[in-house]
């Protein structure tokens, strides 16, 4: 088992799925509204069905919850509003979208509470009032090894709240400037930079300062990782937004089929060597401008008792 690798996790799958406008401005991974099927809520309550079911087959305990409402365009990405630690610890985030607050709720924050060993919950959603945002998972990718939280700066990743979390939690932030061959800043770290146990999937491509690049990489492999550097293509394709997890038979890493595509035969060696690669088919989900890592928060506490099925 790995601190970095959770075997349980919770997904939330939409009935009502749509492009949300007032996220659209600062990603550029979101496609235009004109991009989307008619069938899009339906393609997607399929794609997170059967990306869920993908996922229990590999031994990954899922908490799945149903979304009805229609005023949560992007409740698929759960991981920007919550995140769970090792030692019974649990954060709620403030969001940038006002219509991604409505995203939280007390029904996945007590299961968490019912089912596993949770001693604190610190909610930092109370910042948004001060304009001050820190989305969760998406805006930092944690190293639970090293304790070092990688920040791409954004208008999505405040150092006021970073510097919270990271006291509370007991992180130290390393953040750095990430821009697209555009020059566009990266809106979420956890699209150019996925950390697993023994290798980084990392856009350090994005990180125009030479010396925070080195360092970036530097840190990454300190504890014997393998740095798998990804190009701009790569991260155009969702390559870095994938997140390892904890299989029945090893440790298994969760990316869309897109992404896996878009890898070499020699990234993909590296990667093999350590886990699984489990492409998942989330073509309707992309076009929000996220991936499979954004749809995944992972379940770093101890459980209350061993889950039977998923």
């Amino acid at each position: 088992m790995s601190i970095q690798a959770p075997a349980s996790i919770v997904m939330i799958r939409p009935h009502h799925f749509l492009p949300n406008p007032q996220t659209l401005s600062d990603n550029s991974f979101q496609a235009p509204i004109s991009s989307y099927h008619p069938d899009v809520a339906a393609r997607a309550f399929q794609e997170v069905t059967a990306a869920a079911q993908t996922l229990r087959s590999h031994g990954v305990y899922v908490h799945l919850f149903d979304d009805e409402g229609t005023a949560t365009p992007d409740s698929v990405f759960p991981n920007n509003w919550f995140s769970t630690h090792a030692g019974g610890h649990v954060a709620i985030y403030p969001m940038t979208a006002p219509n991604r607050r409505r995203e939280r709720r007390s029904d996945v924050i007590e299961l968490l509470k019912r089912d596993y060993r949770v001693q604190d919950v610190i909610d930092y959603s109370g910042l948004e009032q001060d304009s001050i945002f820190l989305e969760g998972t998406g805006a930092m990718v944690l190293d639970h090894i090293t304790r070092i939280a990688y920040v791409a700066r954004s208008n999505r990743a405040d150092p006021i709240a970073l510097e919270r979390f990271c006291t509370n939690f007991g992180y130290e932030p390393l953040a750095f400037d990430a821009r697209d061959e555009a020059g566009i800043r990266c809106y979420h770290t956890n699209v150019m930079l996925c950390v697993g146990t023994d290798f980084a999937l990392a856009g350090l491509v994005m990180i125009s300062d030479r010396e925070r690049r080195a360092e970036v990489a530097q840190r990454l492999a300190a504890p014997g990782r393998q740095v798998i550097e990804l190009s701009h293509a790569q991260i155009g394709e969702f390559a870095g937004n994938a997140l390892e997890l904890q299989g029945d038979h090893g440790r298994i890493l969760a990316m869309s089929t897109r992404a896996e595509r878009s890898l070499t035969p020699s990234q993909r060696a590296r990667v093999e060597h350590s886990c699984i690669i489990v492409p998942l088919e989330v073509p309707t989900l992309e076009l929000a401008g996220g991936s499979v890592r954004c749809m995944i928060a992972g379940i770093h506490l101890e459980p209350r008792f061993a889950p039977a099925v998923s």
